[in-house]
């Protein structure tokens, strides 16, 4: 394990926000700069995919990751949680087990759905249910599912399906033959190395808590037993850079060097999404910012302190506050709250009028009322 020299958390800040806020590019390359892009299907104003795409593609449009995916070299599944990843990286997750062992009744009806996606190359849920009529299960959150959607989100996430497009944002689903697992230790251990790279790569700089618990979700997503991924995270902390500030652990990719990442452009604003890599870990978050984050989207409203959807406003390297953004009659509605109290720097209001007029750009929306503060 390599140490550094001392950083300042000014440095570290800086480093968090350049290596993720990359120039803006294509689709293709952005995804593959990221290396896993987390979706979400609240749209508050737009879709999590779509907040995060929009800072690091070229002219970005909301829905454009959708309309665009049949023709990318990407997959849509699970990795630390559900998004999109470049094609290689996805295959390293495959073929996963069932998550709970099939009777012998449903691994006859896997089977036999199985066989009619290869025989139609491309099918919609409906249609499939329709041929099937396999009833009703228990969903997650405790209502009913179809059976056969069920069974095709199920065999999806094992790798015999993959999604190939969506219809008016239903995935339709077609066959997907994953290599199969790789039985030397090498082999295994490599392929477990390359998706901790990948966890690192995404949201780096990480505390050594939150690196290690990142690697763990992906127990839930791999073939990988507890005891290797324990064994990861050691190996993990032994290639990795990594430097101590204020008694916690921060590690990065070998190579990289936090001292040299640029200052922040001084007038950029930005509004992020609640899972742009820059803000997801709310440990990290909370360590560079000073201030605690919270996703209350699920949070009955009494209590919510930021909002239904709120987007951390990043000005320059530090986020300043939130912003709750809402499209009312064709416009723009966007009210802001502030950590301590609003900047009073021209640079700020320039900065935000001009991240406005991106996101009306972003969501095909007319001129909005001027932006307000909460009282």
């Amino acid at each position: 394990m390599a140490s550094r020299t001392p950083l300042t958390l000014d440095q570290l800040r800086r480093y968090a926000v350049a290596r993720t806020l990359f120039p803006a590019t294509t689709l293709d390359a952005a995804v593959a700069r990221l290396g896993f892009v987390q979706a979400d299907p609240i749209r508050a104003p737009a879709r999590a995919q779509d907040l995060t795409l929009r800072h690091r593609v070229l002219d970005y449009r909301e829905g454009e990751l959708a309309r665009r995916y049949p023709s990318l070299a990407i997959e849509e599944g699970y990795f630390i949680n559900y998004g999109f990843l470049p094609r290689a990286r996805y295959a390293l997750l495959l073929p996963r087990a069932p998550r709970r062992r099939r009777t012998p009744r449903v691994r006859r009806h896997a089977e036999a759905l199985l066989a009619y996606v290869r025989e139609r190359g491309v099918v919609h849920p409906r249609e499939v249910d329709a041929h099937f009529a396999h009833g009703t299960v228990r969903n997650y959150w405790g209502g009913s599912s179809s059976a056969t959607t069920h069974l095709l989100e199920a065999l999806h996430y094992e790798g015999a399906l993959r999604v190939v497009a969506r219809e008016r944002g239903i995935r339709l689903y077609g066959s997907y033959d994953a290599e199969p697992p790789a039985r030397d230790a090498a082999t295994r251990r490599a392929q477990l190395d390359a998706l901790v790279d990948l966890v690192v790569h995404n949201y780096a700089p990480l505390p050594r808590l939150s690196l290690s618990g990142l690697v763990h979700r992906i127990r839930f997503r791999t073939p990988a037993r507890v005891g290797e991924l324990r064994a990861a995270v050691a190996r993990a902390r032994d290639r990795l850079d990594h430097v101590r500030l204020d008694g916690v652990d921060w590690y990065f990719p070998q190579g990289d060097a936090p001292e040299t990442a640029p200052e922040p452009e001084p007038e950029r604003v930005r509004l992020l999404a609640p899972f742009d890599p820059l803000v997801w870990d709310r440990r990290r978050f909370e360590l560079l910012w000073g201030w605690a984050y919270r996703f209350e989207a699920y949070t009955p409203a009494p209590k919510r302190k930021l909002g239904y959807y709120a987007l951390p406003l990043l000005f320059g390297d530090r986020v300043i506050g939130w912003a709750n953004v809402s499209t009312k009659a064709g416009r723009l509605d966007c009210q802001i709250g502030f950590v301590e109290r609003r900047p009073r720097s021209p640079r700020f209001t320039r900065g935000l009028e001009a991240e406005l007029a991106a996101l009306r750009a972003f969501l095909g929306t007319e001129e909005p009322e001027p932006a307000s503060d909460p009282p």
